[in-house]
């Protein structure tokens, strides 16, 4: 990780973008993002090889920036094969950190590969690579869509940090106290690494909506209300919602929180509002 990283202990999420514009765009947001000297980029995985082939491709743009990049690795639809040839490939190419999995199933997906959940996957990048990568996994402040109940999600997830993963990111939330009773239930169980905030920006009310039913987070109703009433008005959204996520983030960090993750959609303004209204 960098020397000089930013006091706040903060990283960005990227996507591969589709087109040759979105190319090009991304690499002006890696510029102005990376200016603020973060702990780390991210980027993440579709299901199916051509994206796998994207996500390097990025990964490789990304970390042209000098800061660390970490990609997403996902066992669902992976053979054990595919992923010793991916691992040894990002070795080669001087990655040192990797975001793993469980993955999303594929509809239609026949078999969804030899290995079934983030666990799995973390005891085989060890077992292959050793302590070569540093390891992130995914945490559910409030509790994983196909999971029974939070305590058994908990207990999956703390499963995962003991397989020999070195910190963990969260979903992205609203709701300050579910990220700290879940960070306090990890803890009961023995998990020590840091469990980073992951955060979303407010920009659409439509689209973070949508996200958030597909994904399992909660939109407080205070915040549903005050968005559909701005209907349209983008200004007031966007300000809105700079307001609501820099409070949040200022909240988790006030109590602890040992860092903070953005998942910028590709987008540099958004994020740096919130960054730049942060104090140490």
């Amino acid at each position: 990780m960098s020397s000089h990283e930013h006091p706040l202990g903060i990283s960005f999420e990227f996507f591969p973008p589709n087109t040759d514009a979105g190319r090009d765009k991304l690499i002006q947001v890696r510029d102005e993002l990376a200016a603020r000297n973060p702990r780390f980029f991210s980027v993440t995985y579709g299901a199916g090889g051509s994206t796998q082939a994207r996500t390097r491709e990025v990964v490789r743009e990304v970390s042209e920036s000098g800061i660390t990049t970490a990609p997403h690795l996902s066992c669902i639809g992976s053979e054990k094969a595919q992923l010793r040839d991916l691992l040894s490939q990002y070795r080669e190419e001087g990655v040192d950190s990797l975001v793993a999995l469980r993955g999303d199933m594929p509809s239609g997906m026949g078999s969804i590969g030899e290995l079934r959940y983030a666990n799995e996957l973390v005891e085989f990048i060890r077992a292959e690579t050793d302590d070569h990568f540093n390891i992130a996994v995914a945490a559910y402040p409030e509790s994983h869509p196909q999971a029974p109940n939070l305590d058994k999600d908990v207990e999956n997830f703390a499963r995962k940090m003991k397989a020999g993963a070195n910190m963990a990111i969260t979903q992205y939330f609203f709701t300050a106290d579910a990220y700290f009773n879940f960070v306090d239930k990890a803890r009961a169980l023995g998990v020590e690494q840091p469990i980073i905030p992951g955060i979303m920006p407010i920009t659409n009310y439509t689209k973070l909506a949508r996200f958030s039913d597909a994904c399992g987070a909660e939109i407080p109703r205070w915040i549903r209300k005050q968005l559909e009433s701005y209907g349209d008005d983008s200004e007031a959204i966007a300000a809105f919602g700079t307001d609501v996520v820099s409070r949040l983030c200022q909240r988790l960090l006030d109590g602890g929180a040992p860092g903070l993750h953005f998942y910028t959609l590709n987008q540099a303004a958004p994020v740096l509002k919130v960054v730049d209204n942060l104090v140490d």
